[in-house]
């Protein structure tokens, strides 16, 4: 019996429902909640689909799992299992038990040379990818949607990818699995008795699956059509090629679990055999004059040993024109009839990618292509096209009607008659009236997906989709092929499965799901649904909400970024639960509103971080954080928003209030400070009045002036936080260790006239402060303009988040018309690029972790950060789990329990052995690490300039900075 997969981190966080008013504590690890919020908030997936659970739970292992089975069983309700929540068919929502498994089972464990990993599904596929890096190993199947797709999922749908094909997906790569059948018994196939304990424990499914496996194999003509349907990529139903793959009930048992979309079983954990990471590859786009010719050149481009033959269509190029980093390979084409083909060749070394393109070169020569080809291998050119090839789903998706919603289909057909379903796909769109679609897909497995927009609330929109839907079948398996590819058979191709593998092996299937599941426990209406018109019951209406937010598409993306999704709300949840609000008002149903608006004040609006990172991460866009500001921004009080611009105007001296009061509270014992914030948060409220942690320290210095004179290279615009929090350890803070820096490097920096006055805005705009942060930028974007000689001099922060926020404040209206452009570098980033050659280290460190920022990578502070800690350290690790502390400015003050959550599994993985420093580059996320670790963190230049301190004994030029004088 092979041991439980420990868990990346030792500490987990509460999950949402654990800690939510109203929860059940079903069993030990099986929490359940009936509450609106909990059940709404998780009704919602990536498909065109909407049921509302009856209750939902989150569960923490196999016992838990078990469990929650047991009381399904007992109380009528299937049960649906569900991890990201990314599914496209409707396969992970229910009308009954929605378990949610994500937050319990994380973990991911790496085998020798990366050769194996085992995970379990809450994992995303790009954390388990993320461990095996340093081996340069992956995952075979690569969706996508790996962001927020995970492992559970990836399993359940038998996923695949852009270049894995059949021959590296789910299927083919998974080894052993530990599942939780039906009736709750546990299989561990990496047992060496898992077969004798199958036999002993589940005979009648032992037995049943080689009496199905003895009458499939009776059967010549079965046998070929099951090889036919499953040569190509194939979702569609159960793999019942698994029954002549394999011939023990053990592996069949495993292997037709993977694609079964949790109607057969809880898969725990699976282990997966990794392929290699290829790091040298050549990409180039090759558009031709009409689809004919570029499916007509596949042969020879397969045979040529691409990896990836990713097709696009004239609709799909016109969409690409509009890109803002469009390729000039597409911008310079008059699009009629043209398609594309964006191709790439993988290799172990450089020789052998040379080799791969000296291969290659003959047979794009020969192609008919309107501009001759060429490859590239510059990480900038080879990221902007895939952007085109990524960039189709946002830009149809993010630019469809308000109250439509979106359908990412796809289908697969054998690679000759792919030029014909090309065809009559584009012909079907057009007849149907589907404007703005797109045709796109991994063309070298004759898999298309397309993008259609629809309204479920319109019964002639209905009538037409249900029109179209019926032509495209017919013209889907009159060519051969699958109505699903990669994103399984779900509940819209649930009642086509008999049409396209005949009555035989369509009750086969029906026999395989009432030998797992006799009872019909297991997610009821997913892959076998004897209902014909079961594909369009429970179809999702989308209504219009706020603009900020309003072109969601529900895919969850955003989701694994943030750092309340452990406590409250993801920024998905915090979407749809708006929709579910003007839902109910649609109804009539006030109560259900006024309910769901109370719960959300603290779900919703209290807890989020607005930290941006949804944004990195949504397909279309969407920083649900400007949604919470302007909500924050409704509800402050208009004596506040006085009070806060009053503040603004005399800055100065509310830094040095909050500096004295934190240095009066360090000399007072702990308790006591913490009795009186108690006391003062009950009367005031929790959102208004900080609480006191043990990781404040006293409070910092006054801001300096600088003049750096005519040495003068930058403009200081040193953080506020620096004067409210002093540094950890006895260090000398952020500023100081910068100025100290220049100084040594010879480099002259100056200030603001009025430093101390001066801020980013960010406190103002993240409480929704609208008449305070204007007073801000009203004061801060003139001193700037002077201090910068008009935006000549660029501007330096040493706060990460105050560098995004000076950005902000410079685009804002407030700061007037005709501004010039202003450039201003978070200060990691201004000593990387431009003063590590001239520091020398004297005392060189051994290890030292970083914690990375919000920031958007567009900022480049994390491989800023990297530099600098590589410059003294040697050893740099960036933790697997890092991500948003969670203390936003002043929010892990006022809702400590967010950063406790947030940073959990990073405090666990970096507490799990020792550094010699502990560093970031924002002071309040270094607040926020130090409480989560009882680490001290530090700014990272604060390590630098200790590092480089000359030597006893050392004469080197005078600095260039001096105090200004007043």
């Amino acid at each position: 019996m092979t041991s439980p997969l420990p868990l990346r981190s030792t500490a987990l966080p509460t999950t949402p429902l654990e800690s939510a008013p109203g929860s059940e504590r079903w069993a030990e690890g099986l929490t359940a909640s009936r509450r609106d919020l909990d059940r709404r908030a998780r009704a919602h997936d990536a498909s065109h689909y909407l049921l509302v659970p009856q209750v939902v739970a989150t569960v923490r292992d196999v016992a838990g799992v078990a469990a929650a089975l047991a009381r399904a069983s007992r109380e009528g309700l299937g049960v649906t299992f569900r991890s990201g929540g990314t599914s496209l068919s409707g396969q992970s929502v229910t009308d009954g038990l929605l378990l949610d498994v994500r937050a319990g089972f994380r973990g991911v464990d790496v085998g020798p040379d990366g050769l194996t990993v085992r995970a379990q599904p809450g994992a995303t596929i790009r954390e388990v990818n993320s461990r095996l890096a340093r081996h340069r190993r992956a995952l075979g199947p690569d969706p996508a949607s790996e962001v927020a797709c995970t492992v559970g999922g990836v399993v359940a749908n038998n996923s695949s990818g852009m270049a894995c094909g059949t021959t590296a997906n789910t299927y083919r790569t998974m080894r052993a699995m530990t599942v939780v059948l039906a009736d709750g018994t546990v299989v561990d196939s990496a047992a060496p008795d898992a077969g004798e304990r199958l036999l002993r424990e589940r005979p009648d499914l032992h037995t049943g699956l080689l009496a199905l496996r003895k009458r499939l194999l009776a059967d010549p003509a079965a046998v070929a059509e099951v090889r036919r349907q499953f040569s190509m990529k194939n979702t569609m139903g159960y793999g019942i090629n698994a029954l002549l793959d394999h011939d023990t009930p053990l592996e069949i048992l495993t292997h037709l679990l993977v694609g079964s979309e949790g109607t057969l079983g809880f898969v725990a954990e699976a282990t997966f055999e990794t392929v290699p990471v290829h790091p040298c590859v050549a990409t180039g786009l090759l558009v031709f004059d009409d689809l004919a010719d570029a499916t007509a050149a596949l042969p020879a481009l397969v045979a040529a040993g691409v990896a990836t033959a990713e097709l696009m269509d004239a609709a799909s190029l016109v969409v690409a024109q509009g890109l803002a980093d469009v390729p000039a390979e597409i911008a310079a084409v008059d699009v009629v009839g043209h398609a594309a083909l964006l191709v790439e060749l993988q290799a172990a070394t450089p020789d052998a990618l040379a080799a791969a393109e000296a291969v290659a070169a003959p047979v794009l020569a020969g192609l008919p292509l309107v501009s001759p080809a060429s490859l590239t291998t510059d990480p900038v050119r080879r990221a902007a096209l895939w952007h085109v090839r990524k960039g189709l789903y946002p830009a149809v998706a993010g630019a469809r009607p308000s109250g439509t919603t979106a359908l990412l289909e796809d289908v697969v057909v054998p690679v000759e008659r792919l030029l014909d379903t090309c065809r009559g796909l584009t012909r079907l769109l057009e007849e149907h009236g589907y404007e703005g679609s797109v045709v796109f897909g991994h063309a070298k497995d004759g898999n298309l997906h397309f993008l259609v927009n629809e309204r479920f609330d319109d019964p002639v929109c209905l009538a037409r989709y249900q029109r179209f839907t019926a032509d495209l079948v017919d013209l889907v398996l009159g060519a051969g092929g699958s109505l699903k590819a990669e994103h399984g058979t779900g509940r819209a191709m649930a009642p086509f499965v008999r049409r396209q593998y005949g009555d035989d092996l369509y009750r086969l299937m029906v026999e395989v799901k009432e030998l797992f599941d006799p009872q019909g426990l297991l997610n009821p209406g997913v892959v076998i649904d004897a209902d014909p018109d079961g594909w369009l019951r429970h179809l999702k209406t989308t209504l219009t909400v706020e603009a900020e937010v309003d072109r969601c598409v529900e895919c969850g993306y955003c989701e694994p970024a943030c750092p309340s999704k452990d406590l409250t709300l993801t920024p998905r949840q915090r979407i749809v639960l708006r929709r579910e609000v003007e839902a109910a008002r649609a109804r009539g149903d006030e109560a259900l509103a006024a309910s769901l608006l109370e719960d959300y004040e603290y779900a919703g609006v209290q807890t989020c971080a607005v930290d941006g990172l949804c944004a990195q991460a949504c397909p279309v866009g969407i920083n649900t954080g400007d949604l919470v500001r302007r909500l924050r921004a409704e509800e402050v009080p208009a004596p506040l928003d006085r009070a806060w611009a009053g503040a603004a105007r005399h800055w100065d001296v509310a830094t040095r209030v909050g500096s004295a009061a934190l240095s009066v509270a360090a000399r007072v014992p702990a308790p006591v400070v913490r009795a009186a914030a108690r006391t003062a948060r009950a009367v005031a409220g929790a959102d208004r009045v900080p609480s006191y942690g043990t990781e404040l320290p006293r409070g910092g210095r006054a801001r300096p002036r600088l003049d750096g004179g005519g040495a003068t290279e930058a403009v200081l615009f040193s953080a506020c936080t620096g004067t409210l929090f002093g540094p950890s350890g006895g260090g000398s803070g952020a500023v100081a260790a910068l100025v100290a820096l220049c100084g040594r490097a010879g480099v002259g920096l100056a200030t603001l006239a009025d430093p101390g006055s001066s801020c980013c805005g960010t406190p103002w705009k993240s409480k929704g402060l609208r008449a305070g942060y204007d007073e801000v930028v009203s004061r801060v974007a003139p001193a700037l303009l002077e201090a910068t000689r008009g935006g000549e001099l660029p501007v330096v922060c040493d706060a990460s988040s105050c560098t995004e926020g000076l950005l902000q404040l410079w685009r804002s209206p407030a700061a007037g018309p005709a501004l010039p452009p202003l450039r201003v570098l978070d200060a990691t980033r201004f000593v990387a690029d431009g003063l590590l050659d001239r520091l020398p280290v004297t005392r060189r460190l051994g290890s030292l972790v970083l914690h990375p920022t919000c920031s958007p990578p567009a900022l480049g502070v994390l491989p800023a950060m990297v530099a600098v800690a590589e410059h003294v350290a040697d050893e740099v690790v960036v933790p697997q789990d890092a991500g948003c502390c969670g203390y936003a400015g002043d929010r892990g003050l006022l809702h400590p329990e967010l950063t406790a959550s947030a940073t959990a599994r990073e405090a666990a993985e970096v507490t799990a052995r020792s550094f010699d420093a502990h560093c970031s580059a924002n002071r309040t996320c270094e607040l926020g690490l130090t409480r989560a670790t009882g680490r001290p963190y530090r700014h990272v230049l604060e390590v630098l300039e200790e590092a480089t301190r000359p030597a006893p004994g050392f004469s080197g030029a005078a600095a260039p900075n001096r105090s200004a004088s007043g």
